[in-house]
């Protein structure tokens, strides 16, 4: 993959200074050190870090068409691009490059907005059509490229990452106290909203289209979906007879989404856990290719946490010799810094910094593309609260729903201020009671023990549930598995997994990774079957995919039970750690950010120091180290003066235009 950032003058009367966007740019080298590229029109300016992967020798961008009229700058890989290129140039389109970027302006030429059904894979990319002054930045279908935009004045923003924004000078560094909610809530950071006031991410499936006027008006910014993950009604679901059948089906599929993300023209590796994702990944890409590929794979050195050792059972059986990262508390707390640079937000979820880590060394080995396992549980129901959810509501023997009754008694146990109503009607913006309702509920206890007065003024009662914008009626309709599923691909999928644990992680050590349990024909295949395909009882998760692999893998890895890949959470910055944590946790600092109450925060730091946090106090510790990187985060990104690490100083930059309220129209759900 790649990265771009860019201006447009709305009004399409002024030229954007070239250093702006070059500085940009510069912000997101990681993602492109290869090469660099850049377009410039009236009004417009966008520039491109490359990492050359495909069309190695000739695919340096921006890329036109064949009179130049229309103009593209991408980041991702479009994987059937081979066949779409002899299509198109069947229909009489000239190619210049060999590289899949190409194929988008041709589509383009051939359906005008609609060439976004026309494209499998990973991407987003800006796109202007030069005689008639029209910019569109699009973004892939489940979200795991990344693009940024913000409006200050008559101008837009927009780039791979929040960080080319804040480096143009122009977009004010300033906390979205609701961004910050939504990590103290899903541990996320989902749909629209970001960390930074005024900075908004594209949402997966969807597109902005701006216009340029000839009469000198501010265009208007229109947002439009293309696409949504979608359900039969219940009772409708395909639900074939044949077992067989539907396996072979699933096999095939699943093999054609592998061997399309192993096109490229370097070599491709791949992550490799304990768990049935990635060795399924790892075996049928040796299998299309007739040869193991190298492997990666994290140790945690904790019996309770570690599955290298099961790692290894997949390894020998597949033939690949896994390079082998060790992820203890002293490597989490020494990479977090670049960690949480990377996500530009606070991260909860300290898995992601060994993630990181393992990104590097493959960056390092000389690798630059890898296939992982993640898509596999969302799609098929494989983490642990799905389960739950099947046995509560078989309790509930459809008359009553016992899910809401325990989760809020767990949750007035953990914080007594949290009320039932208050729970109530965040799952009714979700549709219902939700499998992650319990966990989020019980994440969002750490806010009442931790946030001061004065944040909680601040988000003056907003709650994250609200920003969700689900078409409710629609998710009723479906199976209540398939209305959690939904729910973790908007949220939980494109939010935390491919954001802090995806593509920011290895594209900050300039790797790309990819994702054949996403792919747009497996997600077709799985979403229209009935839930029984993916969670058979009570125990069966990924049922449909074990199947599948007990062609190809022994029965101890096919139908091993799911285990969820995390490292320690607050034990992971309290072992001889680095001097940046007392420092931000002090009360000096705390004071200076005012988000949280500095007694609350100090009181359950100093018990974390003293081993006296207890088993039941989970989702607190998950708290704190929420604290902990949020403090990070705002050293970092608004001023520093809390540690001794390093921070982003944009006071040499221009000033920024006045902000004006964004003008974007979303068209109701379908």
């Amino acid at each position: 993959m790649c990265g771009f950032a860019g201006a447009l003058d709305l009004t399409g009367l002024r030229d954007i200074d070239r250093s702006i966007v070059e500085r940009m740019a510069d912000a997101i080298r990681h993602r492109g050190p290869d090469e660099d590229g850049i377009f410039i029109d009236k009004a417009i300016a966008v520039a491109h870090r490359r990492l050359s992967i495909v069309g190695v020798s000739d695919g340096q961008q921006p890329i036109y068409n064949e009179d130049r009229s229309v103009v593209v700058i991408f980041n991702g890989e479009l994987f059937d691009f081979p066949e779409q290129r002899d299509r198109l140039l069947a229909k009489g389109h000239k190619f210049r490059t060999s590289a899949d970027t190409e194929i988008i302006v041709h589509l383009y030429e051939e359906h005008g907005e609609d060439l976004f059904e026309h494209l499998n894979g990973q991407f987003a990319f800006a796109l202007f059509d030069i005689h008639a002054r029209k910019l569109i930045l699009g973004r892939d279908r489940t979200g795991i490229c990344p693009l940024h935009w913000s409006r200050q004045g008559d101008k837009l923003y927009f780039g791979s990452e929040i960080k080319a924004l804040l480096a143009s000078g122009q977009v004010p560094p300033a906390i979205d106290p609701r961004g910050l909610d939504h990590i103290f809530t899903f541990f996320a950071m989902s749909q629209r909203r970001t960390m930074f006031k005024n900075v908004q991410s594209i949402l997966p499936g969807h597109y902005l289209r701006i216009s340029l006027t000839p009469d000198g008006k501010p265009a208007d910014i229109h947002e439009r979906r293309y696409w949504d993950l979608d359900f039969p009604d219940q009772g409708e679901e395909d639900n074939p007879s044949n077992e067989a059948a539907l396996v072979d089906e699933y096999e095939a599929t699943f093999r054609r989404a592998v061997e399309i993300r192993l096109r490229a023209d370097v070599p491709v590796v791949g992550y490799l856990s304990g768990g049935i994702d990635s060795a399924a990944v790892m075996a049928q890409a040796a299998q299309v290719t007739g040869r193991s590929i190298p492997s990666f794979t994290i140790k945690v050195p904790r019996a309770d946490l570690d599955e290298s050792s099961n790692a290894m059972v997949a390894a020998r059986h597949i033939g690949t010799n896994p390079t082998v990262v060790e992820a203890g508390p002293e490597l989490i707390s020494k990479v977090y810094p670049d960690l949480v640079s990377a996500a530009d937000c606070p991260v909860i979820d300290t898995a992601c910094a060994a993630l990181h880590a393992l990104s590097e060394t493959v960056h390092k080995s000389g690798y630059k593309v890898a296939l992982t396992g993640e898509g596999s549980d969302e799609a098929l129901a494989g983490y642990v609260w799905f389960k739950m959810q099947k046995m509560v509501n078989a309790l509930g023997l459809g008359i009553v729903k016992p899910g809401t009754s325990l989760t809020g008694l767990a949750c007035k146990l953990i914080s007594p201020s949290t009320t039932i109503s208050e729970l109530a009607k965040k799952d009714a913006l979700m549709g219902g009671t939700q499998a992650q309702s319990g966990l989020w509920h019980m994440v969002s206890t750490s806010r009442n023990h931790f946030y001061s007065r004065q944040f909680f003024d601040q988000l003056d009662g907003h709650n994250a549930f609200e920003d969700l914008n689900f078409d409710t009626d629609r998710i009723r309709r479906w199976h209540p598995l398939n209305q959690s599923l939904y729910v973790g691909y908007k949220v939980f999928l494109a939010g935390l997994l491919l954001n802090h644990k995806g593509d920011r992680v290895a594209m900050a050590n300039s790797v790309e990774t990819r994702y054949p349990f996403l792919d747009e024909n497996l997600t077709k295949l799985t979403s229209r079957l009935h839930p029984r395909w993916k969670l058979r009882g009570f125990r069966n998760d990924k049922y449909l995919l074990r199947q599948a692999a007990k062609r190809w893998l022994p029965a101890e890895i096919a139908l091993r039970p799911k285990a969820m890949f995390r490292a320690p959470f607050a034990d992971s910055f309290l072992d001889n750690a680095p001097a940046y944590v007392s420092q931000l946790m002090s009360e000096e600092s705390l004071k200076k950010t005012g988000y949280f109450d500095v007694k609350s925060v100090r009181e359950f730091y100093t018990a974390s120091l003293d081993g006296r946090v207890k088993p039941w106090q989970f989702f607190s510790s998950m708290g704190m180290a929420g604290v902990l990187s949020t403090q990070l985060w705002h050293h970092q990104n608004l001023g520093g003066g809390l540690c001794e690490l390093p921070y982003r100083d944009f006071s040499a930059k221009t000033q920024p235009a006045p902000y004006l309220p964004e003008k974007v129209t979303i068209p109701p759900a379908a």
